[in-house]
């Protein structure tokens, strides 16, 4: 067992972080030093390594219950001591369980993961395939995959309730679907009972297994979306086509997904991608004129599809896929929560293209 570490000074002009074992009264470690991270740069320090840390963040913050934008914001905004930072995620997603902390513990210390991670892990291969042989050539071939009935009626219905209530409207009542929409489709809520039980979805969990080739992956703590029809005076105001990573060649084998809370048509603001995008990504980008900005370009017109699916149903992609939402010209809002599920260790580039 590593002692608290009592200091809170951040970084200092050498640009020196704490050792990542180092912790604090919720004694997970990696935490100290993602604060301290963030912390110089707000004193405009930029400490190299942050990109190769980025997934390590990622998941430690995301088993503690919080989001990694959503933390990032507080952070920089609040400039919190360290005390007040663990305090912060404590009152925001609850204090972590002993489990929870063991297994981040044992996966910066470089032990075994502790019995009930292991546990789990025996019970997700122990499942029977959800994705069977046509989805995986599908995935294979196209980049992604629907799984279908990822989480139950009724656990979809209780995440979709959450939604609505987030924005503050009813589903009876098209004004009210306006008046407190994010214009950007994101609802900044991480934390609800009903995403948590459609994290821990086994089936998704298994999905997740199949493709990535192991059961012992960290979930996500991400936020969920909202986006009403388009009308006059509210026209579609979500990010385009675009990329979450590095577009340095090769990209690494990753995932994204979506879970649809609504019946989700291709025109009711569907996630839209590029099919097949990861097989020729390498030659596109060779064959660009030098100087040219690869996510300036109207990827759209490299054959961009939307990807409707149903109540439930959980698209998963892999991350070298140009994708977005889209304008919604459907009769009903979009709702969907991201979930995602990845390994403790996913390769990167230290330079962002």
């Amino acid at each position: 067992m590593h002692s608290p570490i009592a200091t809170t000074t951040p970084p200092t002009a050498s640009g020196s972080l704490p050792p990542d074992a180092d912790r604090g009264a919720l004694q997970v470690p990696h935490l100290k030093r993602c604060w301290s991270r963030w912390m110089a740069a707000r004193q405009g320090q930029g400490l190299k390594g942050a990109e190769a840390e980025a997934h390590r963040t990622q998941i430690v913050l995301a088993a503690l219950g919080v989001g990694l934008e959503q933390t990032m914001q507080y952070v920089l905004r609040e400039a919190p001591e360290f005390a007040a930072f663990e305090d912060w995620i404590v009152r925001t997603a609850g204090a972590p369980d002993a489990a929870t902390v063991a297994r981040i513990q044992a996966l910066v210390d470089g032990d075994p993961a502790p019995e009930a991670a292991l546990q789990l892990q025996a019970r997700i291969d122990a499942m029977e395939p959800v994705l069977d042989a046509d989805d995986l050539a599908h995935w294979d071939e196209h980049g992604y995959v629907v799984v279908h009935q990822a989480t139950t009626p009724e656990h979809c219905a209780a995440a979709a309730q959450a939604v609505w209530e987030a924005v503050r409207a009813d589903p009876a009542d098209v004004e009210s679907w306006y008046a407190h929409a994010p214009r950007n489709t994101m609802v900044q809520m991480f934390q609800h009972p009903a995403f948590d039980v459609n994290r821990r979805s086994l089936r998704i969990h298994k999905a997740f297994a199949q493709l990535w080739g192991t059961a012992d992956l960290w979930r996500s703590t991400d936020r969920c979306g909202f986006n009403p029809p388009e009308r006059p005076g509210y026209p579609y105001g979500g990010q385009g086509m675009h990329w979450d990573v590095s577009l340095h060649q090769p990209i690494p084998f990753a995932t994204q997904g979506i879970l649809y809370l609504t019946d989700t048509p291709p025109e009711q603001g569907a996630l839209t991608l590029v099919p097949g995008f990861h097989r020729r990504v390498g030659d596109w980008l060779a064959q660009l004129p030098a100087g040219v900005e690869p996510r300036q370009q109207d990827l759209h017109a490299l054959g961009a599809t939307p990807i409707g699916a149903g109540a439930g149903d959980l698209v998963i992609w892999h991350q070298a896929l140009p994708h977005g939402p889209s304008p919604n010209r459907g009769t009903q809002p979009r709702l969907v929560q991201y979930i995602n599920l990845a390994p403790a260790h996913v390769p990167c580039h230290d330079t962002w293209v």
